[in-house]
């Protein structure tokens, strides 16, 4: 259905195509224990000439479309996917982001080290862990980011206390 949020369902899609990704933004702080809500599932993909068409495929599956204030349906390709750094999808399953990096220039190849291995029903993902998520928000420094600073930070310390 159009409009109802699937992470998991992406998510599944996403590693079915063996899709190499990085899960991002507020689920990765929902994934590392933080009580904030999202909209959106943010994924920082590999930007490799394979993945790309992995990701392809999953996007294709997915029946993902840019987000376009015109209403037109552009649907993402290997092109776009090289040639732009953030992607605002829509999905059958809810919105997915694309980029391909985030805070200051950090790639996939860079957040490998500031990840965290999670299973999340059966599926084996790469999550942000919460220091860098705090990192990221901090350097968008949008309203929605702001607003949830304090709770990822005392998530942080709630974290670092409990000895997680």
């Amino acid at each position: 259905m159009a409009g109802e949020l699937r992470f998991l369902d992406i998510l599944s899609a996403l590693s079915r195509h063996k899709v190499d990704f990085v899960v991002v933004g507020g689920v990765a702080a929902i994934l590392e224990g933080a009580p904030i809500s999202t909209f959106d599932l943010d994924v920082v993909f590999h930007r490799t000439p394979e993945n790309n068409a992995r990701l392809v495929a999953a996007l294709r599956e997915l029946n993902a479309s840019y987000k376009d204030p015109a209403g037109r349906h552009i649907v993402p390709d290997s092109s776009k996917l090289d040639s732009f750094n953030i992607h605002l999808l829509k999905t059958d399953l809810g919105p997915l982001d694309v980029l391909s990096r985030v805070g200051d220039d950090l790639f996939y190849e860079q957040l490998l080290d500031r990840s965290i291995d999670y299973e999340v029903e059966g599926l084996r993902l790469k999550v942000l862990n919460l220091e860098t998520v705090i990192e990221c928000k901090e350097i968008a420094g949008r309203d929605k980011d702001h607003a949830a600073l304090p709770i990822l930070r005392r998530t942080l310390e709630l974290k670092r206390s409990a000895g997680d």
